[in-house]
């Protein structure tokens, strides 16, 4: 090891407390790795390269969460701060396994140089290995309690204050929306298959499937359907003309007869069907409702499906915002990308940017043109979400106008509005909403203050005595209305 670098010394943060430890000098530091490398698994050759220096165990478990959040968001800890100050000196070397926190260690204490990489490493999985050996104060006992107690509130912390915890919610929702789909389709062929035996004309009559299992649910046997119950399925199909078509065909229906229990099973199984589409209704509503929530703006460009979709392959809003406008782009169509790179084929235009209505609307040759452009649009839109601390949909109103208007000039060559214009415009607008939202909740706060004051008042006046808490708030009143009176006949001389 060089000059500057004989002075090593490791910090290692244990679920205990912080403690520092002091390397054995080499006049190489390939020798020395080479030696830590050798007695990481024999405890007394590797405390002979490496020792003790001093050991700051945490007050409280509490206090040991908080130094743990804060070193995992890459900030010094107070506790950490007082640790090194006493400690540290100048040309002293600090070893630190985190690079966040080598670098606000470096900030803090720019006389101490920090020291990364290898090496330290090795050290450091050393003495998570050999720990309870070095510090005579803590036993191995003591220390996996304190590491498993850390562990468990650390997680449950993280869990708890998750950033991504809303975005977990439109990721289930949409996968269960996709699975839903599936899942009706299914039963819904299946019912389908199953009434033609009776009844095979229903199917061309009615095609819509949640509609088809109403229909069946209502009609049961077609034989008792008679003119009494073309008004029900007139308002269940909202076609008062084939409602009379069923009626005609049930009368000349080439179906077999079905016995009572067979009916008896396909009625349930219509009813179980036509819960799950209504559920699927009741689950998009709260899909749409946590979309304008979380992502107003890529809800606004897209719609709530797509939008939806992106969010979950990305894995969360923030994911997305930090994707380039390409990868968006192509986001859910990885396997043709690859395949298309392996075979030296042309790349994918579009992935679940597909399903947005524009990429539909636009002409063959402009497709991939749309595509990039509403990707460009998209990441703007959801880096807009995720950073804003005022979330509205304006800026996704204005940037889907840009879209409509680009598609456009693609059919008649109408030039569109330019970019700064239009972000100038919803600027403006986003600014002038702030303002009246900051406004309205100002005025609530002057209206609860007024009230609790009051509340105060009418305390104080109550501690007096039993008697005037009766009589107070009504000579109070009473000279609110004459003053009223008052004012109001003044108005009236007026």
């Amino acid at each position: 090891m060089g000059d500057g670098e004989s002075n090593l010394n490791v910090l290692f943060e244990h679920a205990a407390g912080f403690s520092l430890f002091k390397v054995k000098e080499f006049e190489e530091e390939s020798l020395l790795q080479a030696e830590v490398e050798e007695s990481v698994r024999d405890f007394s050759r590797f405390s002979a390269v490496v020792r003790l220096v001093t050991f700051s165990p945490f007050k409280t478990a509490v206090a040991a969460l908080e130094n743990q959040n804060s070193i995992s968001e890459g900030i010094i800890p107070d506790d950490l701060k007082t640790f090194l100050a006493q400690q540290l000196v100048k040309g002293f070397v600090l070893g630190v396994l985190d690079p966040k926190l080598g670098a606000a260690i470096g900030e803090t204490f720019p006389k101490v140089k920090v020291k990364i990489g290898p090496l330290v490493n090795e050290i450091t999985r050393g003495l998570r290995t050999h720990f309870h050996k070095m510090v005579k104060l803590l036993s191995a006992e003591a220390g996996g309690k304190a590491q498993l107690g850390l562990g468990h509130s650390y997680s449950r912390s993280k869990v708890k204050f998750n950033v991504n915890r809303a975005d977990n919610m439109i990721i289930q929702g949409i996968a269960l929306l996709d699975q839903l789909d599936k899942d009706v389709n299914t039963f819904s062929m299946r019912i389908r298959e199953w009434y033609s035996y009776h009844f095979p004309e229903l199917v061309k009559i009615v095609p819509d499937n949640y509609l088809y299992a109403k229909v069946v649910h209502h009609i049961k046997d077609r034989k008792r359907l008679d003119e009494e119950m073309v008004d029900d399925l007139e308002e269940i199909i909202g076609d008062g003309g084939k409602a009379k078509a069923i009626l005609d065909a049930s009368r000349s229906s080439m179906g077999m007869d079905i016995s009572e229990i067979d009916l008896i099973n396909i009625e349930t199984f219509a009813a179980r069907v036509i819960k799950l589409a209504e559920y699927r209704k009741s689950l998009l509503s709260y899909l749409q409702s946590k979309m304008g929530a979380v992502a107003p703006n890529l809800t606004s460009l897209l719609g709530e499906t797509v939008a939806a979709r992106l969010i979950s392959h990305a894995g969360s809003l923030t994911n997305l915002a930090k994707f380039p406008a390409s990868t968006v782009q192509i986001l859910g169509a990885e396997k043709a990308l690859f395949r298309a790179l392996k075979t030296r084929g042309k790349t994918p235009k579009y992935g679940l940017l597909f399903h947005s209505t524009f990429i539909g609307r636009a002409g063959s040759v402009n497709k991939g043109r749309i595509s990039r452009f509403l990707a460009n649009k998209c990441t703007i839109a959801s880096r807009i979400d995720c950073f804003t601390e005022h979330p509205n949909s304006i800026f996704g109103e204005k940037l889907r106008e840009q879209v409509e208007d680009r598609l456009k000039f693609y059919e008649s060559g109408e030039v569109p509005r330019k970019n700064e214009v239009v972000m100038n415009e919803a600027l403006n607008e986003s600014r002038s909403l702030i303002d009246a939202q900051s406004d309205g909740s100002k005025k609530k706060k002057k209206k609860k203050r007024k009230a609790d004051e009051m509340l105060d008042e009418g305390n104080e006046n109550g501690l007096n005595g039993g008697e005037e808490i009766v009589a107070e708030p009504k000579k109070k009143k009473r000279k609110h209305q004459e003053s009223r009176g008052l004012y109001g006949k003044h108005l009236l001389c007026k």
